[in-house]
């Protein structure tokens, strides 16, 4: 495994579609590995494809009860409603607030290509629905209701 440059704020690729996987071989199985082992050296919950560079259908999720690998997701339903904090790897140091569901379900594919559907509340659903919009080329920013100033980041940091 290694650690992957996660990258930052202004790279289009962050604004680009990512393509399905079509092959399932060591070189994913090397994707995902590597992506875990990155999103936990950064302390994120979530990591997606195009935050390494790779433009895959390939997300990563750890909100505390393991990592979570999702390959070509689509989010199939959702309900309720949650509004909060939220930031990105991608853009440290940046904080906006959403509205995201209280409630996910996402089909996908794990490694070796097997369908299988997840359910996801409260933290899980807003990391679904946040990894899945990179898939699409949208970052939280282009959603948020409102991005934080620098002086309320500060604030929220020394509080």
């Amino acid at each position: 495994m290694a650690i992957r440059n996660i990258v930052k704020d202004g790279d289009p690729i962050l604004k680009k579609r990512c393509r399905p996987v079509e092959k399932f071989d060591n070189k994913l199985a090397t994707l995902l590995d590597d992506m875990a082992e990155t999103m936990h050296k950064a302390n994120g919950v979530g990591l997606a494809a195009p935050q390494v560079g790779m433009l895959r259908r390939v997300v990563v999720i750890d909100v505390g009860e393991g990592v979570i690998e999702l390959v070509n997701p689509q989010i199939i339903a959702f309900s309720g409603e949650q509004e909060g904090l939220e930031g990105c790897l991608s853009f440290p140091g940046q904080w906006g607030i959403t509205k995201r569901p209280d409630y996910v379900k996402v089909k996908a594919q794990d490694r070796n290509g097997d369908e299988f559907t997840i359910d996801g509340r409260e933290l899980l659903a807003k990391a679904f629905c946040h990894e899945i919009d990179h898939l699409n080329g949208v970052v939280f920013k282009d959603v948020a209701e409102r991005i934080l100033t620098p002086r309320e980041v500060e604030e929220m940091e020394n509080s």
